[in-house]
């Protein structure tokens, strides 16, 4: 069965000039840069509307209708989806804000938003027969794509920095998946995946290297529209490396729009967050690039966001400023303590790149940039759990064979 038949999909779609594309081949990029999905949006409104997701499972899958194929014999899944929306009004009044929200994405099955890409990407690799995938990862995305890799019966190799999170080391080889070290950063690890290709047979599952990776993410700006009963926020706050979250959910917004299911026309200002360890998208919005620079000397404790170079760069872009929002670099050595102030206030598990995040709201607030009234969304991407190296710290202890000081518990 072909895409077309089995979805509303109309054509593929180049980013960078617009070309259509053969929906029912393998595609990967055009003229070196990502491909859209697009939709027959009028067919999809005919067949149903916004009622019709009433009673259906809680998962991204219950928008199959704007999703490029909804074959169950297809889907690879472990019942991803619909992350809850969290109210969030002591961090809110640590930081200035009336009335913020934590959309998170560490309770979905892999402990990250990766969960979403991975399911729609590994699901479209089975419908095209695909038996073996290979990626590059700086982070979650190695265990998730191990996972959904597993759970199709794929194999699965993953390539990633040497200073990874080492719980995303393990897991990616606990899924199953053949797993290296690379002593670079993850664009090394991306030239070696695409160096592989012919040699090894693999498909290459990197971020915006394929269509449907962000049509899986953008299922996060359609449940934060079902979950704010279609009334979107002023601002949301996405920490961006790749940025697919951040591109998919605009994407998301603009189809919502042209279906009428929006309640009405305000849309968010999407803020895509960075450290200043890593920061070249914040770098091309400030100089008014249509392109980023490649970071020289990347670090960051936040691994998700030290990308170096992101395909999609002009996407990333080109959402916020469409949306009227900003680019924002935080200073890397206060993650750790944004971090602790989010899972402390909230006992939410905060991941660093979320740490990034909540220094942005931080800096927006005291730049008058957001005000003390919008209605903040902030994602959480990932598990707190994931990162120990984020995580550690000094434990004081107590003897337990000596009285105890209790005016110094």
């Amino acid at each position: 069965m072909s895409i077309a038949q089995s979805s509303f999909v109309s054509h593929l779609e180049g980013a960078i000039d617009g070309s259509h594309l053969e929906p029912n081949v393998v595609q990967t990029l055009h003229e070196g840069r990502p491909i859209w999905v697009r939709y027959d949006l009028e067919a999809v409104g005919r067949a149903m509307d916004r009622s019709d997701l009433i009673g259906r499972p809680s998962s991204l899958w219950r928008y199959k209708e704007l999703l490029p194929v909804f074959d169950d014999s297809k889907i690879v899944s472990f019942g991803e989806g619909m992350s809850p929306l969290l109210a969030s009004p002591r961090l809110g009044a640590s930081l200035g804000l009336n009335d913020l929200w934590v959309k998170d994405e560490s309770q979905l099955p892999t402990g990250s938003f990766k969960s979403r890409g991975m399911a729609m990407a590994v699901t479209m690799a089975n419908h095209f027969g695909i038996s073996s995938v290979a990626l590059p990862t700086a982070g979650n995305a190695g265990g998730a794509a191990a996972a959904y890799a597993a759970r199709a019966g794929m194999s699965c190799y993953v390539f990633m920095p040497e200073d990874t999170p080492i719980i995303n080391q393990y897991e990616a080889i606990a899924y199953g998946a053949k797993a290296y070290r690379v002593n670079g950063l993850i664009n090394d690890c991306g030239r070696i995946v695409n160096e592989g290709k012919q040699i090894m047979g693999w498909f290459d599952l990197s971020t915006l290297k394929e269509p449907y990776r962000i049509e899986g993410k953008k299922t996060m700006g359609l449940e934060l529209a079902e979950q704010f009963n279609w009334e979107l926020p002023d601002a949301i706050f996405y920490p961006t490396g790749g940025g697919t979250g951040l591109i998919g959910m605009w994407k998301a917004f603009q189809e919502l729009a042209a279906l009428g299911w929006l309640e009405n026309d305000k849309m968010p200002r999407m803020f895509s967050v960075q450290s200043l360890g890593c920061a070249p998208i914040v770098e091309a919005f400030n100089n008014k690039e249509k392109h980023a620079t490649p970071c020289v000397n990347a670090h960051s404790i936040a691994s998700g966001i030290r990308v170096p170079a992101a395909v999609g760069d002009f996407m990333i872009l080109d959402a916020v400023r469409q949306s009227g929002g900003s680019a924002i670099g935080v200073e890397e050595e206060r993650i750790g303590e944004w971090l602790r102030l989010g899972m402390s206030r909230e006992g939410i598990s905060i991941c660093p790149e979320t740490g990034a995040c909540i220094g942005a709201v931080e800096k927006c607030l005291e730049d008058g940039i957001i005000s003390a009234s919008d209605r903040v969304v902030i994602f959480n991407t990932g598990a707190a759990q994931k990162y120990s190296e984020a995580l550690e710290c000094e434990i004081p202890s107590v003897d337990k064979d000596n009285p105890i000081d209790w005016a110094t518990i």
